[in-house]
C-alpha cells in the first residue's frame, strides 16, 4: 500500500470542529478571500490508518512568513451543558472536544491511527498584504521525508482593508488567576511579565478594554471568602484620613497602552449581586498592611463612605492628569437584581456624587432596574436585551455568560463555531456600543474556593458549561489560544467588514444583504443555525467588497 493512501486530508473552514471519531466528510474549502489587514484562519483536517511520529507540517506559499500553525488539541469536557433545552450543539455527551490551539514545534506532530484531527492556520494581521491571488499548499511529511498528503487553497487578498474597530470589547482578565497558576508573587516582575503576555493576547484577538483592579475585584467570591489581593492603588490610613499611591496603577496603564489597550474599566467599588458590602481593600496603618474593608463592611457605613469621599476625587484628578477622561468607565456592582434596588441606589448615590462626568456601567438585565435611572450605561444579557432595544436605550452594551444558554449566541465548547461567530452580525445590526464577557482566564472554581487546572477542568468544577470560564489556556511559556477565542476574534472582524461595506453601499443595503433569504429578520435569538449559511453570506459580502473596492 502506498503511504499516500494511509493519510487523508482536506482544507476546511475555521467554523468546523473536528472530533477524533469524525469522518472526513466536511465541505472542502478550495478558495476564499480576505482583506489586506485581516487575520484569516482555516484548518487542515486529516485522518490516518497508521501512527506516524515527528510528522512535519510544510507550508508552500508566498504568504508562508505570515502563517502561524497550531495543532487543535482535544480537551476534557465533563459538563457540556447545564440542561438540554437547546440542542443547537455539536454533542451533549462528555468526552474529548477540540479546543486548545498549540503551536506546532520544529519536531512536528504525531498522527494517531484511526483518529481525525486538525491543524489550524492563521495568517495576516496589522501588516497590509499585497492584493492578489495566492496559492497555499499544505503537506504533511513523514520523519523520513516522504510526503503523506497534500492539500491546496487559493486565497485572494482584496484591495481593501478593515477599518479600525469601533465597538468596545472587554474580556475580564483575572490578574490573581495568573499569579496563582504560575505560582508567582502578585505584582512581582514575573507576574508583570505574565500580565503583559495575556494583555497582548487579548488585544490580538479583538479586546480593546481591560478590567483594571483598583482594588481586588469583588467578583465570583464566596461570601466571607476572599481572592488573592491584586490591588493597584496603594492606601495609607491615619485614623480617618487616607492617602493614595497610584504608581502601580501608572505601570498598569502604561503596560496596557503599550500593548494596544484603548479603554479602562475600573473594578467594582461594591460587591456583586446587590452592592451590599465593600470590596476587599488593604492599607498600611501604623506600619502594618491590613485589610480595612471587605465582607464585614456595610456598603452604607460611614467609614466606607468617608473612604470613597476621599478616594474618588483623588482618582478623578489622576484620570484628568493622565488625560484618560474619554477612556475610562466605572462599575458599581455586577449583576444587581431588582430586589437589591435600594442597596444599589445607596451605592449609586455615592458614585454619582463624584463621577457624574464619567460613564458608570453595570451588567444588569431587568429593564425596570434600568428605568430607575441609577446606571447610565446598561449592559443587559443577550437573552434579555429586547426591552432595551424596543425602548431605544442609548449607548447600549450587551453580554452573555453561562445563563445565556438557550437560543442566543455563546462560546461553550460543545457549541458550533457558527453559533459563536453570529454574534458579530447581531452586534452590527443593533449598533451595540460594547460587549462584555466575564471570563478571559478564570482558573478558579465557583465562588473562587480553590484553583482548577483548565487543561483538565473546563467547567469550573461542574459549575458552568465547559468553556464559559476562559478562552485562553495557561501555557508554560504564555497564553495558548482556544479555537473559540479565534472564532470570537473573527466575529469582531465581521463587524469591521460590514462597516467597510457600509461605506460603499450604506447601512440599509448592508442589512438587506445580511438578511436576504431569511424567513424572519436577524435577532439575538433568531438566526440561521447552519454553518453553510454563514459561509455563503460571507462569500456574498466579500464578493461585494471585491466588486466595489476595484472601482
Amino acid at each position: 500500500m502506498h503511504i499516500e493512501s494511509l493519510v487523508k486530508s482536506q482544507i476546511i473552514s475555521s467554523l468546523e470542529k473536528v472530533f477524533a471519531d469524525d469522518k472526513l466528510e466536511f465541505p472542502t474549502l478550495h478558495a476564499d478571500a480576505m482583506l489586506k489587514n485581516e487575520v484569516y484562519s482555516f484548518q487542515l483536517a486529516y485522518f490516518s490508518t497508521e501512527k506516524f511520529r515527528n510528522v512535519k507540517v510544510r507550508v508552500n506559499s508566498a504568504l508562508k512568513p505570515l502563517i502561524s500553525v497550531y495543532q487543535v488539541g482535544l480537551i476534557p469536557v465533563e459538563l457540556p451543558l447545564n440542561h438540554l433545552r437547546d440542542l443547537n450543539v455539536l454533542r451533549t455527551a462528555p468526552g474529548l472536544y477540540p479546543d486548545l490551539l498549540e503551536p506546532v514545534e520544529e519536531e512536528g506532530i504525531v498522527i494517531l491511527p484511526g483518529q481525525s484531527r486538525s491543524l489550524w492556520f492563521s495568517l495576516g494581521g496589522d501588516a497590509m498584504l499585497e492584493p492578489g491571488k495566492y496559492e497555499i499548499e499544505i503537506s504533511l511529511a513523514s520523519e523520513e521525508g516522504e510526503e503523506l498528503t497534500r492539500s491546496q487553497l487559493e486565497l485572494e487578498v482584496l484591495d481593501a482593508a478593515l477599518p479600525p474597530q469601533k465597538i468596545i470589547h472587554t474580556e475580564w482578565l483575572h490578574a490573581d488567576c495568573l499569579a496563582t497558576w504560575y505560582d508567582v508573587g502578585v505584582f512581582s516582575e514575573e507576574h508583570w511579565h505574565r500580565l503583559e503576555q495575556y494583555i497582548a493576547c487579548a488585544v490580538q484577538h479583538g479586546a480593546n478594554m481591560i478590567l483594571t483592579p483598583l482594588f481586588t475585584p469583588p467578583l465570583d467570591t464566596q461570601i466571607g471568602g476572599e481572592r488573592p489581593t491584586v490591588q493597584l492603588v496603594g492606601v495609607t490610613k491615619r485614623q480617618d484620613q487616607y492617602s493614595f499611591d497610584f504608581s502601580r496603577l501608572v505601570r498598569w496603564i502604561d503596560l496596557c497602552e503599550q500593548q494596544g489597550m484603548q479603554y479602562f474599566e475600573f473594578s467594582h467599588l461594591f460587591t456583586q449581586w446587590g452592592a451590599n458590602h465593600a470590596p476587599k481593600i488593604v492599607a498600611t496603618e501604623n506600619g502594618e498592611i491590613k485589610r480595612i474593608f471587605g465582607w464585614k463592611t456595610d456598603a452604607q457605613s460611614p467609614e466606607y463612605q468617608n473612604f470613597l469621599d476621599q478616594f474618588l476625587p483623588r482618582l478623578v484628578e489622576f484620570v484628568r492628569e493622565r488625560k484618560l477622561e474619554k477612556r475610562v468607565f466605572f462599575h458599581t456592582s455586577d449583576e444587581p437584581y431588582l430586589n437589591t434596588l435600594e442597596s444599589y441606589r445607596s451605592a449609586s448615590t455615592i458614585m454619582h456624587r463624584h463621577l457624574a462626568d464619567f460613564p458608570i456601567m453595570d451588567a444588569l438585565s431587568d429593564f425596570e432596574f434600568y428605568q430607575s435611572g441609577l446606571v447610565q450605561t446598561a449592559i443587559p444579557a443577550t437573552d434579555a436585551i429586547e426591552p432595551f432595544l424596543e425602548n431605544g436605550v442609548p449607548n447600549l452594551w450587551t453580554y452573555y455568560c453561562s445563563a445565556q444558554d438557550v437560543d442566543v449566541s455563546n462560546r461553550f465548547i460543545c457549541q458550533p463555531s457558527a453559533r459563536t461567530r453570529i454574534l458579530g452580525l447581531q452586534l452590527y445590526k443593533y449598533q451595540i456600543k460594547g460587549f462584555l464577557h466575564w471570563g478571559f482566564n478564570f482558573y478558579y472554581s465557583q465562588q473562587s474556593k480553590f484553583p482548577i487546572d483548565p487543561f483538565r477542568v473546563t467547567d469550573g468544577d461542574y459549575w458552568v458549561p465547559a468553556g464559559d470560564t476562559f478562552v485562553v489556556y495557561p501555557g508554560a511559556s504564555g497564553p495558548l489560544p482556544s479555537l473559540r477565542l479565534k472564532i470570537l476574534a473573527e466575529a469582531f472582524q465581521d463587524i469591521r467588514a460590514l462597516s467597510l461595506l457600509e461605506e460603499y453601499i450604506g447601512r440599509d443595503a448592508v442589512l438587506a444583504l445580511v438578511e436576504e433569504g431569511l424567513d424572519q429578520p436577524l435577532t439575538f435569538k433568531e438566526y440561521p443555525r447552519e454553518t453553510s449559511w454563514f459561509l455563503e453570506k460571507r462569500k456574498l459580502v466579500y464578493g461585494k467588497l471585491r466588486e466595489l473596492a476595484g472601482k
